[in-house]
């Protein structure tokens, strides 16, 4: 048997002897979308970095395909192929929608010196394909500080995928987008991520984003994960509704 694409291990992590993540453990497979959910205060953002590199747990293991990443920092995780979006999207404004995608197929390529010389012409048919994949074709020659915020978040997407990552983390992926644009956003990512096999973790806080796409989905309380399943299951889950207390779990 295979191993899964990503593996938590006991994770676990204090701040002054508050326990903001305790002994979580789950796995993620290659196309899978997989949502982690909670209350304010319940150790989602904490579980993400340590997941992403950005912080080192007190205990427990990150595994992504079988390979201990756990000391690995946040750089070398992306060379490894963990791409990450957040919740503030990160674009270059004053470069066109297309150089800002020839410059994530530079960095990959370890040729970011190319910047300095004919970067407008590297990477073209590459760029122009992940702009096509991502609905954003007939924006290349725009200037990324021009676009609507859903087409931004769009255009953030495809410099993820231009690292071509095998897993994808997600923050608030649909954060400040209008509901349509929400829909449409989530559609496109659990699209992308069946279609090339890429493992997909995201943080959400609209519920109709993660129980109308999520494959999985992960909920945390007071740093501990209280369950795990598929949305129908995890929607009837009477310990879900006693901690949303009266929020809706579902559409």
């Amino acid at each position: 048997m295979s191993a899964p694409l990503l593996e938590a291990r006991g994770l676990a992590k204090a701040y002054g002897g508050v326990e903001a993540v305790r002994d979580v453990s789950f796995t993620l497979a290659p196309g899978e979308m997989l949502a982690l959910i909670g209350p304010n205060g319940a150790g989602k953002s904490t579980l993400f970095a340590m997941l992403g590199g950005q912080l080192r747990p007190d205990a427990g293991r990150v595994l992504l395909q079988g390979r201990d990443i756990t000391r690995v920092p946040a750089s070398g995780r992306f060379a490894l192929g963990v791409g990450r979006t957040f919740q503030v999207a990160a674009t270059f404004p004053s470069l066109s929608v297309r150089e800002n995608v020839q410059t994530a197929l530079l960095s990959r390529a370890g040729e970011l010196f190319r910047l300095m010389g004919r970067a407008d012409r590297s990477h073209r048919a590459e760029a122009d394909a992940l702009l096509g994949h991502v609905g954003l074709a007939g924006a290349a020659d725009r200037a990324a500080g021009e676009l609507a915020y859903g087409d931004v978040k769009r255009l953030e997407l495809a410099l993820a995928l231009g690292n071509a990552p095998r897993l994808l983390l997600m923050d608030e992926p649909t954060a400040g987008m209008a509901r349509a644009e929400r829909a449409d956003l989530m559609r496109l990512a659990r699209d992308i991520a069946r279609d090339r096999a890429i493992g997909v973790l995201f943080t959400e806080h609209d519920m109709e984003a993660v129980f109308g796409h999520a494959d999985r989905i992960l909920v945390l309380d007071r740093g501990a994960l209280i369950a795990e399943g598929p949305p129908d299951a995890v929607r009837r889950d009477p310990k879900v509704r006693a901690v949303y207390l009266g929020e809706e779990a579902g559409p």
